[in-house]
């Protein structure tokens, strides 16, 4: 179980990282989802670096339990973007069917880093 917990808690952690990497490299990619009242690149970028610190802070033992405690809070924040994402006639992760299946992969990672810093406050 330990094993499975490790792999689960690196692999969440180089989601982070690939993720908010992503945002600097593509950020046009995330364009759609930032409201038009925002400063699209200004958000884009925060987002990024805050993925990444949260990734990072994962596989750092310290850090670990607010990491985890942090990319839950920060997938329930993206959650109505991506609820909005889904009623808006273009999606812009591209379909309808997208769009609910990424709110669908949204709870999932909530419920992830959740299981991760409960078993982390266990210890």
């Amino acid at each position: 179980m330990k094993y499975l917990f490790n792999f689960l808690k690196i692999l969440l952690a180089v989601f982070l990282i690939y993720g908010g990497a992503n945002h600097f490299y593509k950020p046009e990619f995330y364009n759609g989802f930032i409201p038009d009242l925002l400063p699209e690149l200004l958000v884009n970028y925060i987002s990024g670096i805050i993925e990444l610190v949260l990734g990072i802070g994962l596989l750092i033992k310290k850090f670990s339990k607010k990491s985890a405690y942090g990319i839950v809070l920060l997938m329930v924040l993206f959650m109505p973007i991506h609820i909005w994402d889904a009623f808006k006639e273009s999606p812009a992760i591209g379909s309808k069917l997208a769009a609910y299946i990424r709110i669908i992969v949204q709870i999932l990672f909530i419920l992830w880093p959740w299981f991760i810093y409960k078993k982390i406050n266990k210890k």
